[in-house]
């Protein structure tokens, strides 16, 4: 992973301020998504990360984790699994609730989505407070298959999330962070 490669991609991420709320900064990844050379630098960083490693299936958190995992799992001709926000999945699930800043929300994914015999990587465009991210992680846990690192394009930090996922035993790969909301 070349530090221009990931220069690159961090210059592609657009922040947008006071949105949605005041004093957030949005950190925008769809102009990387858009620009056909940022997209492949970007699927191309995490396709070197997770060739040796040979996982058996990407799983990618709603939304912007499906873009990126989809994508990934083609690549590694591996299997994509949808953590899907509730409501979503047409089959049988199992759930999993979790704290957002103001309320709560849930997660859930289909009962044979993965087993014992899986090594995922879980994936998603960004980590803020982590509770996404660790709400997946209990997932494919319950499912029993063995979670061998976390994803993201951006990390920030000062959010805690990044450290929450680390304490909870996943290791965890971001490209780059970016300081404040």
């Amino acid at each position: 992973m070349s530090h221009s490669d990931l220069d690159f991609i961090r210059q592609q991420i657009r922040t947008v301020p006071d949105w949605p709320s005041a004093g957030v900064q949005f950190r925008d990844i769809t102009p990387l998504l858009s620009s056909p050379k940022a997209f492949r630098v970007l699927i191309d960083q995490f396709v070197h990360r997770y060739f040796d490693a040979r996982p058996t299936a990407i799983a990618g958190l709603d939304a912007r984790g499906f873009i990126i995992g989809s994508v990934l799992a083609y690549e590694l001709n591996i299997g994509f699994v949808p953590i899907r926000k509730k409501g979503k999945l047409p089959f049988t699930t199992v759930q999993e609730s979790y704290e957002l800043e103001y309320g709560s929300a849930t997660v859930e994914i289909h009962t044979d989505a993965v087993g014992p015999q899986d090594r995922v990587v879980l994936i998603d465009d960004l980590i803020a407070t982590g509770g996404t991210m660790l709400a997946g992680l209990r997932l494919l846990q319950r499912l029993g298959a063995e979670v061998i690192e976390g994803a993201a394009i951006v990390d920030l930090p000062e959010l805690g999330g990044s450290d929450r996922i680390r304490a909870a035993g996943l290791p965890l790969h971001t490209l780059v962070s970016f300081e404040g909301h």
